[in-house]
C-alpha cells in the first residue's frame, strides 16, 4: 500500500495523465455512452427524437434482410484475416530472423516496411480495378492460358464477389505484423536458444515448441487487432462493391455507415454500433481471459 509521502510524490505524474485522460474521454468513452443512449431513439440529425425503447435492436435482428448475411460475411472475412495474418507474417519474420547477417536482416525488415506508406485506398484501387477488373490481370492471365470461360468481373460477380474481396492484399504479409513478430523473436534470450540445441530443438521442432509460445503476446495483440478489425471494418468493401452485388458483401459496419449518412437513421444506425461493440468487448474479455502470454503464464507460476 502506497504512504501518503509516496502519493505526494506521484502527483505531478498524474497530473501529466490528466489531460490525455480528458481527450480520453471526451472523444472515445463519451461518444459510447452516446451511442447506447441514441439507440434508444428514432431521429434524423437536427430532427426531432422519438423513444422506441428496444425497437432498433429488435428490427435489426428480426426484420432487416442484411443482418444474417451481413453477420456471415463479416465471420467469414475475419476469419480467413485471422488465420493468414497470424502465420503468413510469422513465418516471413522468423525467415528473417534466421539470416545470419544483421545488415541482410534489415534490409529486410525495410523492405517489408516501404509498402506501409503507400495509401491503403490506393493498393484497394489497384486491386479493384487493375487486377481483379474484368479486363485486370487475373482475366489476362486465364485468357492467355486459354481459359476464356473462367474470366468474370470477379467483384461484380456473387459467386466470387467476396472471396475476391478475401483475397484482395494476397500475399497477406504487412510490415507491421512482420516487425512485431521480429521483436517478439529477438526479445527471446540466446540462453534459450543454446538450450534448445543441447536438447536437439532445431528448425521445425524449435520453432513450434519453443517459438511460437515465446511469442504469445505478440500473437495476442496482432489477434484483437485483425479481430477488431474485421468487426468494424468496412473500408475496403465500401470502396470497391458498395456492399454488391446485391446484399452478398454486405458487412453490419457498412450497414451502420448507410443507415446513419444515407438514409439518416441515426438511432438505428447507433445500435448496429453498440452490437458491433458489445461483440468486441466479449472477444476482448475472453481473449484476456483464455488466451494468456509467455509473461503471464510466468507470472502465474
Amino acid at each position: 500500500m502506497q504512504t501518503y509521502p509516496t502519493v505526494r510524490s506521484s502527483f505531478p505524474l498524474y497530473l501529466l495523465v490528466l489531460p490525455t485522460l480528458f481527450l480520453l474521454a471526451v472523444f472515445s468513452f463519451l461518444p459510447v455512452l452516446m451511442a447506447f443512449y441514441n439507440s434508444f431513439f428514432e431521429y434524423e440529425v437536427g430532427g426531432e427524437r422519438t423513444w422506441v425503447g428496444f425497437q432498433n435492436y429488435i428490427d435489426y435482428l428480426t426484420a432487416d434482410p442484411t443482418t444474417v448475411i451481413s453477420f456471415v460475411n463479416m465471420g467469414l472475412l475475419t476469419l480467413i484475416a485471422i488465420v493468414i495474418r497470424l502465420t503468413a507474417p510469422l513465418i516471413v519474420a522468423k525467415l528473417i530472423h534466421t539470416l545470419p547477417n544483421e545488415r541482410h536482416r534489415y534490409l529486410y525488415r525495410l523492405a517489408f516496411l516501404i509498402p506501409t506508406v503507400v495509401p491503403v485506398v490506393a493498393v484497394q484501387l489497384v486491386w479493384g480495378s487493375l487486377i481483379l477488373g474484368e479486363t485486370g490481370l487475373v482475366n489476362s492471365a486465364l485468357e492467355n492460358m486459354g481459359y476464356e470461360t473462367l474470366t468474370r468481373g470477379w467483384l461484380s460477380d456473387p459467386n466470387t464477389a467476396l472471396i475476391a474481396l478475401a483475397c484482395i492484399g494476397l500475399p497477406w504479409i504487412t510490415g507491421f505484423e512482420v516487425l512485431i513478430y521480429y521483436a517478439g523473436l529477438s526479445n527471446i534470450p540466446e540462453s534459450v536458444h543454446e538450450a534448445a540445441k543441447l536438447d536437439s530443438a532445431v528448425g521445425l521442432k524449435k520453432f513450434l515448441l519453443i517459438d511460437i509460445p515465446l511469442v504469445l503476446s505478440q500473437i495476442k495483440l496482432i489477434f484483437m487487432l485483425v479481430l477488431i478489425n474485421g468487426i468494424q471494418g468496412f473500408e475496403l468493401i465500401f470502396i470497391l462493391t458498395q456492399g454488391g452485388p446485391g446484399f452478398e458483401t454486405y458487412v453490419p459496419g457498412l450497414w451502420m455507415y448507410e443507415n446513419a449518412f444515407s438514409f439518416q437513421k441515426m438511432g438505428y444506425a447507433s445500435s448496429i454500433g453498440v452490437l458491433l461493440f458489445v461483440i468486441i468487448f466479449a472477444f476482448t474479455l475472453f481473449n484476456m481471459k483464455y488466451f494468456k502470454s509467455a509473461e503471464e503464464i510466468q507470472g502465474q507460476g
